[in-house]
């Protein structure tokens, strides 16, 4: 009786919501959502996310340059708003966290870099449409087999004249563990 009653409450409750949650105005049109991709392009951009990890964990700073659209793509994790808000307090009232260059900062740092280093990938997501491509991810950066930050990471792909995928950009948002 109690399993009948929750049932009734239940599809009740459902009834009440679904009225209570006004529609959309007009449907989405036909194209929405629809992207062209490809098996092979899938698996193409899968592979510069593999190698990304091998080349970054062999510290080969060649490899991952090569995956780079150009060496001066932006690589960033931006500022929190209060962070912002005192970098342009402090020192420059033009800032807005971003800026081009932060792969070179990185290969410097991998190459320097005396302890094993590597970036592990979670809940991978591709969105593809033609010859661009957003690629998603939870990651833990980890130095020396320890979790030092984790967050998640965002690249954004462009399919370039010899029909490879090359990271055009990279932001990640950062939490600190140690």
């Amino acid at each position: 009786m109690r399993y009948l009653l929750l049932v009734l409450l239940s599809a009740l409750l459902d009834a009440l919501i679904a009225t209570a949650i006004p529609a959309q105005a007009a449907e989405s049109p036909a194209h929405v959502g629809r992207h062209t991709s490809t098996p092979e392009d899938q698996r193409d951009i899968r592979q510069v996310v593999a190698d990304f990890q091998a080349a970054l964990k062999a510290k080969d700073i060649h490899k991952l340059a090569s995956l780079m659209l150009h060496s001066d793509i932006e690589w960033v994790s931006p500022p929190s708003p209060e962070n912002l808000k005192k970098i342009r307090e402090s020192y420059d009232p033009n800032a807005n966290g971003l800026r081009a260059g932060g792969f070179r900062d990185f290969v410097r740092f991998i190459r320097e870099s005396k302890v094993p280093v590597e970036e592990r990938f979670y809940n991978l997501k591709i969105t593809q449409d033609k010859h661009v491509a957003w690629v998603m991810f939870d990651y833990e950066f980890v130095e020396d087999g320890k979790v030092w930050n984790h967050g998640i990471e965002s690249w954004q792909m462009l399919k370039n004249i010899d029909g490879k995928w090359k990271i055009a950009n990279v932001w990640w948002s950062t939490n600190m563990l140690q």
